[in-house]
């Protein structure tokens, strides 16, 4: 296959840490050239907050009642995955793209915001942020936070369909209050 192929997995209702160790199979294989096409993870999960590199303690707030918290080694700070949410892992070898990881950023927020506007939902990204807001930057409706070895990319996006909004007033999402 060329390195441009992008394969597409829908996965469907995937537990967190199986998904977590899948990304990283697949990253490692990238890296070591056993994968040579690019691979995007559709799926959901069950409840789940995960813990960024730059997560503080008190952004979680309430203890997590069943709920499996992860701590891992994506970008940012603390996030809810849950039913209703539509999580993307792209695992994507940035060497035959862009070596930039702003940039990969960026495309990735843009690419959720015309998603989103074929659906006929107004987005946009909010300044000193990084994910996709509505109401005029009042309201965040994806999350982006990633990791990237030797330019190989894992972990995503995260985008609230018809995810149970409440399950946030547990933390402080992305480490921003009122969001």
């Amino acid at each position: 296959m060329s390195d441009r192929v992008l394969e597409v997995i829908q996965a469907g209702r995937v537990p967190y840490g199986e998904a977590l160790e899948w990304q990283r199979r697949l990253a490692q294989d990238r890296i070591a050239g056993r994968l040579a096409h690019d691979v995007l993870l559709l799926l959901e999960h069950p409840p789940v907050i995960t813990l960024g590199r730059n997560s503080h303690a008190a952004h979680v707030l309430a203890d997590g009642a069943g709920i499996e918290v992860f701590e891992i080694e994506r970008g940012g700070d603390v996030t809810y995955h849950g039913p209703g949410q539509l999580v993307g892992y792209p695992i994507i070898d940035l060497t035959h793209h862009r070596q930039d990881l702003h940039w990969y950023l960026r495309t990735l927020e843009q690419a959720l915001i015309d998603a989103l506007a074929r659906l006929g939902v107004a987005a946009e990204p909010h300044p000193g942020y990084t994910g996709v807001w509505t109401g005029g930057g009042k309201r965040k409706i994806a999350s982006i936070g990633v990791h990237v070895k030797q330019w190989v990319t894992w972990h995503g996006f995260a985008l609230n369909v018809t995810t149970d909004l409440t399950a946030f007033d547990r933390i402080v999402p992305c480490g921003i209050a009122g969001v």
